[in-house]
């Protein structure tokens, strides 16, 4: 539900779904190209008055109103390509906007998937600390208790207190770390109201049920790639264009037809028969010879830019790869750790039970306490940021790739 409302509400998002909606019009426009211009125009004018004709004041003589009207219409008829091309250019350059409309989709979905692990690392941390917080009180009050029966010196009550205290510092940086992990989940998905993440999530880490090879072809066919490959696509028919116009000539034919000089007395709207009508019929052929080598550096431009996108793609191709390979190996690692930390704590809070045991009968000092206490807790960050680590690799695998993996 998260992803969903970011999705909807995000600047990146709503961005690329309107550049959607102006591509289309671009496709739309370059395959309008082939048709005519069409115009028509209308025009009335009222004259009254008078005119000085060799010194002599002539009155205004004849109806005072006079109309006009015409239509026009023009057409390319050949340019070489250069509309076909441009076509092409539109379309590919739509195809790249669909898939960084993807892109914004999925890379939302990450941003939103991290802040929500980010809400659960910060309540396990909390519950975390919670629980030192307790054990920690537990320890001080078994050395207060051998403090006042002699049996251990005042440094040991002292040393219990001061871990108190900082077990009470770190659940108080939890609560923080969780207040401010709430607000970022709740600026992404545009709420007025306060979000956060569900109670009933667990902290399993996902399972990745795709071999190498998938998700090898999956990032070869990702929207980085399609992208760059749309680019390409649209650099090279750009090329085409840009060459197709500079140096071949240009065919145009055009029609026209006016009426005019038709007066009323008074004006309605130009009705009746016109006093003078005029039809043009023109064809016409343009080519330049030679413009200060112009059409050379918009060639050369247009080229360059071909060449350059050509590298990206290919670039695009091989970061695939590399960036796929860095994702899986972060999340495999981030899950042995889990499996590993989950281990050390089973055995961390077998060490810290036989510890409490001992200083109960006076059989450790409390420093071996308090290094076992530490271990304990040491472990169960570990394994919190472990999960996280999981999760979100995950969810940047999915991003990477452009899709949702069971």
């Amino acid at each position: 539900e998260a992803v969903r409302l970011a999705q909807m509400n995000s600047p990146l998002t709503v961005s690329a779904r309107n550049a959607l909606r102006t591509g289309k019009l671009t496709e739309l426009n370059a395959l309008g190209q082939y048709l005519p211009n069409l115009s028509v125009n209308y025009g009335a004018s009222n004259s009254s008055g008078g005119q000085f004709i060799q010194g002599v004041l002539v009155p205004y003589q004849g109806y005072p109103w006079n109309y006009g009207k015409g239509y026009n219409a023009s057409l390319l008829l050949f340019d070489g390509g250069q509309r076909w091309f441009s076509y092409l250019q539109a379309q590919a350059n739509q195809r790249a906007n669909s898939e960084n409309e993807t892109l914004q989709r999925y890379g939302i979905a990450y941003t939103v998937k991290q802040q929500y692990y980010a809400v659960l690392q910060a309540r396990e941390l909390e519950a975390a600390g919670a629980s030192a917080l307790e054990q920690a009180q537990v320890a001080l009050n078994a050395s207060a208790a051998k403090v006042k029966v002699g049996q251990v010196v005042r440094t040991d009550s002292l040393k219990a207190a001061i871990q108190v205290g900082s077990a009470r510092l770190s659940l108080l940086n939890a609560r923080a770390q969780l207040r401010d992990a709430n607000a970022a989940l709740t600026r992404l998905v545009a709420s007025n109201a306060p979000v956060t993440a569900i109670a009933a999530d667990t902290s399993d880490v996902p399972r990745l049920d795709v071999d190498d090879a998938s998700l090898a072809r999956m990032a070869d066919d990702g929207p980085n790639v399609r992208q760059a490959d749309a680019s390409f696509e649209a650099a090279k028919q750009g090329r085409r264009a840009t060459i197709t116009s500079q140096f071949l000539p240009r065919v145009s034919a055009s029609y026209n037809y006016s009426a005019y000089a038709f007066q009323t007395p008074d004006f309605n709207w130009g009705g009746g028969p016109s006093a003078s009508k005029q039809t043009f019929y023109s064809f016409g052929l343009s080519y330049t010879i030679f413009n200060n080598f112009s059409r050379e550096l918009s060639s050369m431009q247009a080229t360059v830019a071909a060449n350059n996108a050509e590298a990206v793609l290919r670039d695009a191709r091989f970061n695939a790869k590399a960036q796929l390979a860095q994702l899986i190996d972060q999340f495999r690692t981030a899950a042995q750790t889990v499996e590993l930390q989950t281990l050390q704590i089973a055995a961390a809070q077998e060490d810290l039970s036989a510890q409490q045991s001992r200083y109960a009968l006076g059989a450790s000092s409390y420093l071996d306490l308090l290094t076992s206490q530490t271990a304990l807790d040491s472990q169960r960050i570990l394994l919190i940021n472990a999960r996280f680590t999981a999760r979100t690799a995950k969810a940047a695998i999915e991003a990477f790739i452009g899709r949702d993996l069971k």
